[in-house]
């Protein structure tokens, strides 16, 4: 059995990436030009700006039309949809004129402080936004990134299963900071849940140690498996920092990246694909082991990537 096996980054514009210089040529300036590059060099990239403003049906159009056939894109769920917070200045207009007073002038906002109909109507703009994509059979799966409060309990759980209700026909993947989901005892359970629901498990590779961690554990759920590598720098874990991407600053070693060749083999072994992302987005720090990884794995980084042999 073969699995198609895609290697690449969790960005293509991180500030840190293009002031660096390194990665695009002289005269890729341009939104189109940098996408258009990119997708030149790797078959797969992820979408972060989804999760700090919901997603548009344009942007989609424009991302399919600058990438060549087969190429994916692995999309993060808007931050309210995860538990997470959502800066005030950047929601909608449409969900800022639904909130009072006294919630418009907090700098944050949760899924508790918005109505059941305009969380909905979240969900039927992912709906909406993501449709291009995924009719133009460029969308790989939507991430669902959940923070360290969403915790092992039978609420959180029963979200879990709602998920592939709202967003129906998709590929879902999850990805757990702490919580208790993979502790022990627990992981087991976790697993089965997810593989019950048809969503995807994303495995991580990150610092230990913390309340946001979550150990190494290598499974697939779904015929999709999905490796995130945040990098391993445990000072900037849970730091507040400049911009994203420093929290992320680590370039892994060969032999670390080696660690992780037997372990995206076995995943292919296990599913239909594997999708191997790097989120160590400090300049060109991911692109760099990307490609490094996709040499140890002996398959190619451009956008005509050939399944893995095994």
């Amino acid at each position: 059995m073969s699995a198609r096996v895609l290697v690449g980054s969790c960005s293509w514009t991180d500030p840190t990436l293009i002031a660096g210089g390194r990665f695009y040529p002289r005269g890729v300036t341009s939104a189109e030009a940098r996408l258009r590059y990119y997708a030149e060099q790797f078959p797969i990239v992820e979408v972060d700006a989804t999760y700090y403003a919901p997603p548009s049906a344009r942007n989609s159009e424009l991302w399919a039309a600058r990438t060549p056939a087969g190429f994916v894109f692995n999309v993060k769920a808007y931050a309210l949809l995860t538990g997470h917070p959502a800066r005030v200045e950047r929601l909608p207009a449409w969900l800022r004129e639904a909130l009072p007073a006294e919630t418009l002038a907090k700098k944050n906002v949760y899924r508790k402080d918005v109505a059941a109909d305009a969380v909905e109507k979240l969900w039927e703009l992912h709906r909406r936004a993501l449709s291009p994509l995924a009719d133009a059979g460029k969308l790989g799966a939507v991430l669902f990134q959940f923070p360290p409060w969403f915790v092992r309990s039978e609420a959180n759980a029963a979200y879990l299963r709602e998920l592939p209700r709202r967003l129906p026909g998709w590929t879902l993947a999850v990805e757990l900071r702490g919580g208790g989901w993979m502790d022990q005892q627990a992981a087991a359970g976790t697993l089965r849940l997810l593989e019950d629901a048809g969503l995807a498990y994303v495995c991580v590779d990150e610092p230990q140690g913390f309340r946001s961690s979550t150990p190494a554990t290598v499974a697939a759920t779904a015929p999709l498996a999905i490796v995130r590598l945040h990098g391993r720098n445990a000072d900037t874990w849970e730091a507040k920092t400049r911009v994203a991407s420093e929290r992320f600053k680590y370039l892994y070693s060969d032999d670390e990246l080696r660690e992780w060749v037997p372990q995206v083999r076995e995943l292919a072994r296990q599913t239909q694909a594997v999708h191997v992302l790097f989120n160590n987005n400090y300049e060109d720090w991911g692109m760099r082991n990307a490609r490094r990884m996709a040499q140890l794995l002996g398959v190619e980084t451009g956008p005509a990537q050939a399944a893995l042999d095994l």
